[in-house]
């Protein structure tokens, strides 16, 4: 099957006011700023990151397929001579251009997601959601910075229906540009919880910059946030500021239009009663865990607000599985028998790390079976960070988890703190854990290994699944912000 064209050349270059070199294709199939994952077609922006300049990399995208390339005007040099080109004067801006130019000509109806957590998965619930009603867009994995959004945004196809955009930041006034360029008509809002607080005097600076997604809302769009969270008040005050006129609570609270009544957790997900904007809707999510139902509430309302189809929506969710690194389930060979190896390896703050404990604590085990968390350092929350792993102990003691293994500086501070029965191991990094790990498991545990990205508990995760799970298959993550 051929794939159609996502961009005629003429507008593309228009656009991004740039100049045509050699022989161009008529049309491109897609957007890629990465060579080595390239499509036949498509076009490769050569755009300069922290570590790579994609300019080193034209010529292996061209020889993958690429259609064409985009590139900054001062580094012709050493390009090949006839490659075809789209020549700029700041490829990254090029491809902002770009993403303005696909807003500009899209009617669809767009949804933009921040929050402290559940970002992705929030994300990856609507467009399951607006898909069972029409042809939707969202972006891939957790591309929500300066770079992911624009992206996303120009590989939105013109025949689309509904887009979602996941929207990160990890400063002040990152999210004002981003949200001005997808120019949402729905708004969500998942939570403010301290995560990035190294960068913020507080959690009110936090919530002032999450406020920030309401900026870029068209006339007559809505703002969707937690009423649960102790910021409400303060984003609905910032909404409101914004112009929206349309202000949606989700979450538990008496006074909530998208309010949960009922849940009933499952291994496999639950079963939700929820009352959306006035409609009773009953349906199952297919991924365990309280604040998916939770979010579940803002996805259907974001749904709705859209013109989506509700029932087809909460159908849909049944589909809904944890993206990789967040919650993933793998089976396991262990001495002993089988255990349950749990993947949130993604990333971790305060808020996080309960959750995925309370989750651990409702996981069925095996006979003679444990509860074990692997827990990495969470990154980036200032001088408390200490403070704040050490108070985990609380909820681990809570939810009765039967050994604790600590990586990380930051994680000795609970270490410290756990009392002697629930000590598996402590080492500086999570390389230096794995071999102590691995030699504790036995048949009927379930482990969950959780920590920031920054942390490198995923390869924990991948160490244990090629030791024990020979088919099991790798995962990656991609770095995002919060």
């Amino acid at each position: 099957m051929t794939t159609p064209p996502l961009w005629t050349v003429a507008p593309m270059a228009e656009a991004m006011r740039a100049e045509r070199r050699n022989t161009l294709p008529a049309s491109v199939t897609g957007i890629s700023i990465d060579s080595r994952t390239i499509g036949p077609g498509e076009a490769f922006f050569a755009i300069a990151g922290d570590r790579h300049d994609g300019h080193a990399f034209v010529a292996a995208a061209l020889d993958k397929g690429a259609g064409l390339a985009v590139v900054a005007a001062d580094k012709l040099a050493g390009l090949p001579a006839d490659a075809p080109l789209l020549v700029v004067a700041d490829v990254l801006e090029g491809l902002r251009d770009l993403a303005r130019a696909a807003r500009a000509r899209s009617t669809a109806k767009i949804a933009a997601i921040t929050g402290s957590v559940g970002k992705t998965s929030t994300k990856e619930a609507l467009r399951l959601a607006l898909r069972a009603d029409g042809e939707t867009h969202a972006s891939t994995a957790s591309f929500n910075n300066h770079w992911g959004v624009p992206l996303s945004l120009a590989r939105m196809p013109e025949t689309a229906r509904y887009g979602v955009f996941e929207i990160g930041m990890n400063h002040a006034g990152e999210i004002t540009p981003l949200t001005r360029l997808v120019r949402p008509h729905v708004a969500v809002v998942t939570a403010v919880e301290p995560v990035h607080l190294e960068f913020f005097n507080g959690l009110d600076g936090i919530a002032d910059a999450k406020a920030e997604i309401f900026l870029g809302i068209e006339p007559g769009g809505a703002a969707v946030i937690n009423r649960d969270n102790p910021y409400f008040a303060r984003l609905k005050r910032r909404a409101t500021q914004a112009g929206i006129g349309t202000v949606i609570g989700f979450g538990e609270h008496a006074r909530a239009q998208a309010r949960l009544i009922r849940c009933v957790p499952q291994p496999d997900g639950s079963m939700v009663e929820a009352d959306i904007l006035g409609a009773r809707v009953d349906y199952r999510i297919g991924a365990p865990g309280r604040h998916f139902v939770l979010n579940s509430l803002a996805v259907l309302a974001a749904t709705s607000l859209l013109g989506g189809d509700l029932a087809l929506g909460a159908l849909a969710l049944a589909q809904q599985t944890p993206p990789p690194g967040r919650g993933v389930r793998t089976p396991i060979d262990v001495p002993g028998g089988t255990a349950l190896l749990i993947d949130e390896s993604y990333n971790a703050n305060p808020t996080s790390m309960r959750a995925a404990l309370a989750l651990l604590a409702d996981t069925p085990l095996g006979p003679r079976g444990r509860r074990i968390a692997v827990l990495g350092d969470m990154l980036e929350l200032g001088p408390a960070g200490a403070d704040l792993h050490r108070e985990l102990a609380a909820p681990i003691a809570t939810h009765a988890i039967d050994l604790v293994f600590c990586a990380g500086p930051l994680m000795a501070a609970l270490w410290e703190a756990l009392p002697a029965e629930r000590r598996g191991a402590y080492a500086p990094t999570a390389e230096d854990l794995e071999a102590e790990l691995a030699g504790a498991l036995r048949g009927g545990d379930a482990v969950m290994v959780k920590g920031s990205h920054g942390s490198r508990m995923g390869p924990i995760v991948k160490s244990l699944v090629r030791r024990y799970s020979p088919q099991g298959k790798a995962r990656d993550g991609i770095p995002a912000q919060g």
